[in-house]
């Protein structure tokens, strides 16, 4: 069993808004957002247990698990659930299976569907300039990935044992197709998509969109997989807009 939920950030009062990340996030992903809610709710980043021993390989369950049991430990209630790529995908099973704890969904580039990830191939990890390159197609804007987010993702793959979490997880949200189980979520969903996103492309959204029967969608131009990212103000406005309705 899991014992350590201890998150990286737990930030103000009022409706906890729990972030979630995908494979290769971190809790910088969500500084925008942090920022900009956490004076009217509590904002809290758990730390996903993406190589822990206890994940097994291929499969999603066991961080739905990790989820339900950090939700349980901080006794919260109702929760607003975001989720970026698999940690998207993340929210919506935990919304599946507990309906009743969860009050909104904000997606934003979600697998779940389908997730183009590196391009459907898995970075050579000697080889620093192929993971740059990789990771600056995330966004619409190469900038965006700056040295410090290219360096960590780099020092991730040189881990044996993370790149083979990484590649069973990744192997797991592609398998774990949700097209049959998404008009069983019933929860108030946002979703935020990034008109450029090559990895789960406008269309996907558009499918979740057909599928989730309480949903929204909003695109974002000039704006890749990572939308809290790369358009931050606008991202910010629309879920104000939505959690304030």
């Amino acid at each position: 069993m899991f014992t350590d939920y201890k998150p990286h950030f737990d930030v103000g009062e009022g409706d906890a808004i729990i972030l979630l990340y995908g494979l290769f996030g971190n809790l910088s992903n969500w500084g925008h957002v942090a920022h900009e809610f956490s004076g009217t709710n509590r904002v809290i980043i758990p730390r996903l247990p993406f190589y822990s021993s206890l994940i097994m390989l291929e499969r999603l369950d066991t961080l739905v698990d990790y989820l339900e049991a950090f939700i349980t430990h901080h006794e919260l209630n109702k929760v607003i659930l975001m989720g970026n790529s698999l940690g998207g995908h993340i929210a919506l099973l935990y919304a599946h299976r507990q309906p009743r704890k969860v009050k909104k969904l904000v997606l934003t580039g979600s697998s779940g569907l389908f997730e183009n990830s590196f391009g459907g191939t898995f970075p050579r990890v000697k080889d620093y300039q192929y993971i740059r390159e990789k990771v600056q197609q995330t966004f619409y804007k190469p900038e965006v990935a700056t040295k410090e987010l290219v360096d960590e993702v780099y020092a991730t793959v040189q881990s044996r044992s993370k790149t083979l979490s990484i590649i069973g997880l990744a192997r797991a949200a592609q398998r774990h197709n949700l097209a049959n189980t998404l008009d069983q979520v019933t929860t108030h969903t946002l979703l935020i998509w990034g008109l450029q996103d090559t990895i789960t492309p406008p269309e996907v959204a558009l499918d979740f969109h057909e599928l989730l029967p309480k949903s929204e969608i909003i695109f974002l131009d000039h704006c890749g997989h990572v939308p809290m990212m790369e358009q931050p103000k606008l991202f910010n406005h629309h879920v104000r807009e939505f959690l304030e309705r």
